[in-house]
């Protein structure tokens, strides 16, 4: 019988394959689809724009978003986040709608770890203005070792967010019954890297040890596939938009064994069944998403 570690390893490949195919987008320079919007002297272009790093030290982090806002599709980067001691700090990268009120928001936030430990990456989303849904899980690799590919997938039916095109995270419209789903607004994509030691390790209990400092993360392939705004065909559901055809309304059924083998053995944290913060549940915990 193949091991665990096999199976996920083939099914990744045909996930890569799968979103090769689908996907028509190139990996940009950095500069082609992006431009710096906090510390510009902590952020240095390499291998010729198509690499950035982003740098943390005692008087500041920085940080980076798109030039144009989005409505669904495909947005991923590759990153290589903070080796050795990385407590307190917080690698991102996240859609926002940059409303305040009835924000939406898609985050990816890697939360750093004492030497040794686990890398922890939390997701949440904001949907009309109500975040609150964070889900932790482990990462199963070292991802201060080398690149991996950190990905969203929006659109009319679900959100899904995958690490090397493993999916560890669904949330799905229910709209119908009542419950927010971000669809109505376009979100710009942003990076950061910043210190989080109030809250992103054991809770703030382990703070940046700054002795450690100066802390880098990487990132290249800037790959995004969505819907531009403005649009003067508009960014409603149309099965021209890969990313809304039948195959991507749903996961597969290598991507659903996928998913549970994430949730059964690495997730941490679950909004959904944290009784003290919510001793009934929220209702699109109800609803199976």
């Amino acid at each position: 019988m193949a091991s665990s570690g096999h199976v996920l390893a083939m099914a990744s490949l045909f996930l890569v394959l799968l979103f090769f195919q689908a996907s028509t987008a190139k990996p940009a320079t950095f500069f082609e689809d992006f431009h710096i919007t906090w510390a510009e002297s902590h952020i240095k272009q390499l291998e010729n724009g198509t690499s950035i790093q982003l740098l943390l030290d005692p008087s500041s982090g920085c940080g980076f978003s798109s030039k144009n806002m989005y409505m669904f599709g495909l947005v991923s980067m590759s990153i290589k986040l903070i080796p050795g001691d990385s407590a307190g700090t917080v690698t991102t990268f996240y859609l926002n709608s940059n409303t305040n009120e009835t924000r939406d928001e898609l985050d990816f936030e890697f939360l750093g770890n004492r030497s040794g430990q686990p890398y922890t990456v939390q997701t949440n989303i904001f949907a009309q203005g109500k975040g609150g849904r964070e889900q932790r899980v482990n990462l199963w690799f070292d991802p201060a070792a080398e690149f991996h590919k950190y990905s969203i997938l929006w659109n009319h039916k679900h959100i899904v967010f995958y690490v090397d095109s493993v999916p560890i995270r669904v949330y799905k419209n229910n709209e119908a019954i009542g419950i927010p789903y971000p669809n109505y607004q376009p979100m710009g994509i942003y990076s950061t890297l910043w210190n989080a030691d109030d809250w992103a390790t054991r809770g703030g209990l382990d703070k940046i040890d700054w002795s450690k400092a100066p802390f880098y993360a990487y990132y290249k392939d800037f790959d995004i596939d969505g819907c531009t705004i403005p649009d003067p065909n508009g960014c409603s559901a149309n099965p021209n938009n890969w990313w809304d055809a039948l195959s991507y309304q749903q996961l597969n059924p290598i991507q659903a064994r996928l998913y549970r083998w994430v949730r059964s053995n690495h997730m941490v944290y679950d909004y959904c069944i944290d009784r003290a913060r919510f001793p009934v549940p929220p209702p699109e915990c109800l609803a199976g998403i």
